[in-house]
């Protein structure tokens, strides 16, 4: 598992625990897991985003924290700006990831999870040209969630 994937799951664990808010001192949890704290700042840029459902405010200096709060919306606002957040390309960790926060926040059930994750495989797509990989993955992503929004 890659570092950012590990910090992703220590924050997600966090606010599991702590009913959707976490409170992170990034320097101290970039000691506790071994990393540099830029580290955790790409992964809260990059993975705690309004469009992913979560609010994040941070205080700098010596007591500064970083909180990070997820929102709570209905299933159908929640899919909606899932959906808008894709753009025209996706990857299949980006999409892996939205995936993962859809299930961690009941959006989606674990067998929903489970085929989405298999529609947004790279295996799926071996046979289409790479630079056109990613755009019809984002169409096809769209269409499936497309289809839960009813």
């Amino acid at each position: 598992m890659r570092m950012s994937d590990l910090v992703a799951q220590y924050i997600l664990e966090m606010l599991e625990q702590q009913d959707g808010n976490a409170e992170i001192q990034r320097n101290e949890l970039a000691g506790n897991l071994g990393c540099v704290p830029s580290q955790i700042n790409y992964v809260i840029t990059s993975r705690f985003t309004p469009e992913q459902g979560y609010i994040v405010e941070s205080r700098r200096g010596g007591g500064g924290y970083i909180r990070i709060t997820r929102v709570k919306t209905d299933k159908s606002t929640a899919l909606m700006h899932i959906i808008n957040s894709i753009g025209s390309a996706l990857d299949k960790s980006s999409a892996e990831i939205m995936i993962k926060n859809m299930y961690s926040q009941s959006i989606i059930d674990e067998r929903i999870a489970k085929i989405l994750i298999s529609a947004m495989s790279e295996r799926v797509y071996t046979d289409i040209p790479q630079e056109q990989r990613n755009m019809l993955r984002a169409r096809i992503f769209k269409n499936m969630l497309l289809s839960l929004y009813n």
